[in-house]
């Protein structure tokens, strides 16, 4: 049986109804008997692949998460669109590497920790919704940025919405103890993720690769 996330705990319902109650409405008091009876078919198949897409995009799939205290694992499932040196002007205030992924509508959207300890910094920021692979997007869309650190080393990352996903959930707060590859969060229909490292460890990722939330090394200690 597929689970869905909590997230999704009113649209799955609402969706159906809605998808049920359109067909109810249109197809018997209007199309059945006529001649244009297949309409109906090819409403009821609308809906049935609309309300599937609304239950694949609420998935959420057990994992065998990977949990390595010299590795930073992925915080999504996507594509790796961006694995850049940028400077950091909020926490860090030095040059970082930046690592973006890239969710599509039909990836898992559970957000993950990349790596356990203590969250030092979380902030909210409100902003544009340009198209998540936009290179602004990064610093002028709405986001969360939490950053999470433990004896190794501090690592930042960001849920960033995009042009379709308005909708930005986080479960965790500045002093919260935290798991690698345990849930911290979740971003409805789309947009991308970025992590920020530091330099000097070693990037087990390249541009284009698929990656998994909670699954994929990302970089580890050299």
């Amino acid at each position: 049986m597929i689970r869905m996330h909590r997230e999704g705990r009113v649209l799955i319902p609402v969706s159906f109804l809605l998808v049920a109650g359109l067909w109810s409405a249109l197809y018997f008091p209007l199309l059945r008997g006529t001649p244009v009876w297949w309409l109906g078919v090819i409403l009821a198949l609308a809906g049935l692949i609309f309300f599937g897409l609304v239950l694949n995009f609420f998935r959420n799939p057990a994992i065998a998460a990977t949990v390595r205290e010299d590795a930073i694992v992925c915080p999504c499932d996507g594509k790796v669109v961006v694995i850049e040196e940028v400077y950091d002007p909020v926490y860090f205030k030095a040059q970082v590497r930046q690592i973006s992924i890239f969710m599509s509508p039909l990836n898992v959207h559970v957000n993950r920790n990349p790596i356990g300890g203590k969250v030092k910094f979380f902030l909210y920021s409100p902003g544009k919704y340009l198209v998540a692979w936009h290179p602004k997007s990064s610093t002028e869309n709405e986001q969360t940025y939490t950053v999470v650190e433990n004896a190794r080393w501090a690592i930042g990352f960001k849920q960033i919405a995009g042009a379709v996903a308005r909708r930005i959930r986080w479960y965790v707060k500045e002093g919260d103890a935290v798991a690698q590859g345990e849930e911290m969060g979740f971003i409805k229909f789309g947009s991308r993720m970025d992590l920020l490292i530091p330099l000097d460890v070693a990037v087990k990722v390249k541009l284009e690769e698929v990656v998994f939330g909670g699954v994929t090394v990302i970089a580890a200690a050299n």
